[in-house]
């Protein structure tokens, strides 16, 4: 395995930085609330960052959402080249490839995903019926992907006659909703189950990278702030509890962001990934909660203000751990799969 940026990987991760660092900034993210940042949804998308995830891979995207997880930026970046653009390359016909892309690519087209399986949505007479509680960046979206009974997916238009969406908050301000179909006729992509097995690992290993940037940035702004403020005449990163917990908590990340690298390579490779997958969810939902927890922590008095700009990492790493599915659901998920395979199959 080599998980070195290639040219036009490296290339994409640094215009990446540089926009969500200029433009991501405290005082902006305030001014958005729970909303998103339009303008500079606007400007990722002039700058060509969404169509180049087609070019630069699943590895690509998640340097790219790493970058966006560093500064929490209020975009629908990681739904829309998960669910949308690289979903519709890898399974979508080549009409709808033709079609469906040149807008997500743009921007005047958005997607997310109405799965993992968060509500009742079921097929009956070729329309689609039932609810999701909540769905990301919804609010934002032209179009939804969503999952039947049968883990059959379907593209729907969210301003179709049948379709409602209902504003939602959530910890993270991801702009969400719950979408509520009635008799909605939506469009086919891929085979089934297969096809759903698929996109739910690329989307995992996709949110995985976004937590590894969550959690870099929650440590950076803790070392910053250990290192810069004194106590009893000596900066509190020279305690050893201090050093301990941040060493920790450096750990942690690394493992998130090496398991997301490895499933995310793999997937490139045309090979097995479901189980590397979900390696890197659980490594993103257990210890990514240990490590906004820490960053939060060594933050002390001031960790507890709402408005600081740790607490934004907080809420976004409890966020993903609930999106990605709690720990516990994950790694018996992971067992079944492992239970269930074939040996050499999840390796």
């Amino acid at each position: 395995m080599d998980f070195t940026p290639s040219e036009e990987q490296a290339a994409a991760q640094g215009l990446a930085a540089r926009i969500f660092g200029d433009l991501s900034t405290h005082e902006r993210l305030t001014a958005a609330g729970t909303g998103t940042d339009a303008a500079l949804w606007k400007e990722l998308c002039a700058a060509g960052l969404p169509a180049a995830v087609e070019d630069v891979g699943l590895l690509g995207l998640v340097l790219l959402l790493e970058e966006q997880g560093r500064t929490t930026a209020q975009v629908p970046f990681a739904a829309t080249c998960a669910y949308g653009l690289l979903a519709v390359a890898a399974h979508g016909t080549a009409e709808q490839r033709e079609r469906l892309s040149p807008g997500l690519r743009d921007g005047t087209a958005v997607a997310t995903g109405a799965f993992p399986d968060r509500g009742g949505v079921h097929l009956t007479d070729g329309a689609l019926y039932g609810d999701v509680p909540w769905v990301p960046w919804l609010r934002d979206a032209t179009l939804v992907l969503v999952a039947d009974a049968g883990r059959a997916l379907w593209f729907v238009d969210t301003g179709a006659p049948g379709v409602t969406v209902e504003p939602v908050e959530t910890t993270a301000p991801w702009s969400a909703g719950r979408l509520v179909l009635d008799g909605v006729r939506g469009e086919r992509l891929g085979n089934g189950p297969e096809t759903y097995a698929s996109v739910l690992a690329l989307t995992r290993t996709a949110f995985a990278g976004l937590q590894a940037g969550v959690c870099a940035g929650s440590l950076a702004r803790a070392v910053h702030h250990t290192v810069t403020r004194e106590q009893f005449g000596r900066p509190l990163s020279t305690h050893q509890g201090v050093q301990l917990r941040a060493a920790d908590a450096h750990m942690d990340t690394e493992a998130i962001r090496v398991t997301a690298y490895e499933a995310a390579w793999r997937y490139d490779e045309r090979r097995a990934y479901e189980a590397q997958a979900l390696t890197a969810a659980w490594w993103a939902s257990e210890a990514g909660k240990r490590v906004v927890h820490a960053g939060q922590h060594l933050h002390g008095g001031t960790g507890a203000d709402l408005d600081h700009p740790v607490h934004r990492h907080f809420l976004w790493g409890r966020q993903l751990d609930a999106y990605l599915g709690c720990g516990g659901e994950v790694l018996e998920e992971l067992g079944r799969l492992l239970a269930d395979s074939r040996p050499g199959e999840a390796s």
